[in-house]
């Protein structure tokens, strides 16, 4: 069985305990470490090599926000989930830009923050199509013309048959599900959106989502 290793991200040492005691009866999933602040998370991460992040967006120091930023910025960066209070927060948006693969509230239930954290690790994001609309649609972080422009823009240098792809990774198809309906292996699926990723400079499918929505497609 392969071991899943989390880093816990959060200012309350509260819950930072009850995610540990949560995560530690599953098998599969071994804490780390943990740090109560963002400036702390690029040293852990160096030390212990964590395969997920549960990083809080908001702490007093160096915020989440800050902190996957940073990650995301490293050759070869952990996943991040995002833990927040907040359905629809500008700062989620953006860390979601900047390459989390998801987010999840901080009252989630303890079997589905489990298998969030497993899904993650396998590759797979978490933000469902819908919730990643209702950020786009509620959250006003401004730039919404000039990022409409990027988006076009970065969606042209896609091959028609990539650009069927990114699509349909926007409306939160499975690599079964886009292959069932573009008629391709899912293997080629992936090697697609392993194109997508490389010619856009991008981390993640939620990227991916996220600019298939900026450009309006």
């Amino acid at each position: 069985m392969n071991v899943i290793k989390v880093l816990i991200v959060d200012d309350d040492a509260m819950v930072r305990a009850g995610l540990s005691m949560i995560l530690g009866g599953a098998g599969d999933l071994e804490i780390v470490g943990e740090a109560g602040d963002g400036s702390e998370v690029a040293q852990k991460v160096a030390e212990y090599c964590p395969d997920v992040v549960l990083m809080d967006i908001r702490m007093p120091g160096v915020d989440g926000l800050t902190a996957t930023e940073t990650l995301r910025r490293t050759a070869t960066p952990p996943e991040v989930i995002v833990l927040t209070t907040f359905h629809a927060d500008a700062q989620v948006l953006r860390a979601l830009r900047a390459g989390a693969a998801g987010f999840l509230l901080k009252d989630i239930a303890p079997g589905d923050l489990v298998q969030a954290i497993r899904k993650v690790a396998a590759g797979e994001p978490i933000l469902s199509p819908v919730v990643t609309r209702q950020l786009i649609t509620h959250v006003s972080d401004g730039g919404a013309g000039e990022r409409t422009q990027r988006a076009a823009k970065l969606l042209s240098r896609l091959s028609e048959r990539e650009r069927e792809v990114a699509l349909a990774v926007g409306q939160g198809k499975s690599n079964a599900e886009i292959g069932r309906t573009l008629y391709m292996s899912v293997p080629t699926v992936k090697a697609h959106v392993s194109r997508i990723l490389t010619k856009l400079g991008l981390n993640n499918r939620v990227q991916v989502a996220l600019l298939v929505y900026d450009a309006g497609s």
